[in-house]
């Protein structure tokens, strides 16, 4: 009697497409590849949550030693000597600044300055009444003596509107500016509004500096906020 024989196990054909277009030929055991896997969608990039801005102190630390160095006492204020113009129009005292009788103090004061201006109408009248006589005169229109007295007042008109005049400009911070007018050379009111304006800069620079210092002293002598003792009651007790 035959032994039994084992059983077979079918594979299924697979059809493969080859180059020429026509036929087929069978594969091996390897399963037909799948369909392409999608690709995942990339996330959106996510900024960076901004930092948490640091909370202002309600209250200001204790100034120490250790956060800065000292302030030394301010010097004593510089003592100013007196300084007048020519004519006493303008006085620079230790105060303040005199000006036709005003007074202003350094400190309420920005600065001074000095421009010279001239009188553009005197140069206008004199130029035209020197010439226009000095015609007429050539032009036998004319006297001697009306053309000399006319040439005469044209130059006069003429040398007033070119010697002009100094306009003094004081500036107040916050406040309108003051103009004044004073007649001379103006080498000596360039001279005194340089001098006034580095005393208005020394009397701010001295109100500053003892102001820092007054602050920092303030600041040192302040207790700590936990070590303050509680206020004493104001009712006696029983």
């Amino acid at each position: 009697m035959q032994a039994p024989l084992p059983p077979l196990h079918h594979v299924p054909p697979y059809w493969v497409r080859t180059s020429t277009g026509g036929g087929g030929a069978f594969a091996d055991n390897t399963p037909p590849p799948g369909p392409p896997a999608t690709p995942r969608p990339t996330p959106p990039a996510t900024e960076p949550a901004p930092e948490p801005l640091p909370l202002p102190l309600t209250e200001p630390e204790p100034l120490t030693e250790a956060s800065g160095p000292l302030l030394l006492p301010p010097p004593p204020a510089e003592m100013f000597t007196t300084l007048r113009s020519e004519d006493g129009r303008v006085a620079l005292t230790n105060e303040g600044l005199e000006l036709n009788g005003e007074q202003f103090i350094w400190r309420e004061l920005e600065g001074v300055d000095v421009q010279p201006v001239r009188w553009l109408l005197g140069v206008l009248l004199g130029a035209f009444s020197f010439f226009g006589f000095l015609l007429a005169y050539l032009q036998f229109w004319l006297k001697t003596a009306p053309a000399a007295l006319g040439i005469g007042l044209g130059l006069a008109l003429l040398a007033w509107g070119l010697r002009g005049t100094n306009r003094w400009r004081v500036h107040r911070p916050g406040r309108q500016t003051r103009y004044f007018a004073l007649a001379g050379p103006a080498r000596s009111w360039q001279t005194l509004a340089q001098e006034a304006n580095r005393r208005i800069g020394q009397r701010h620079h001295e109100t500053a500096t003892a102001a820092g210092y007054w602050l920092q002293q303030t600041a040192l002598t302040a207790l700590p906020t936990g070590s303050t003792a509680a206020p004493p009651s104001p009712h006696p007790p029983a």
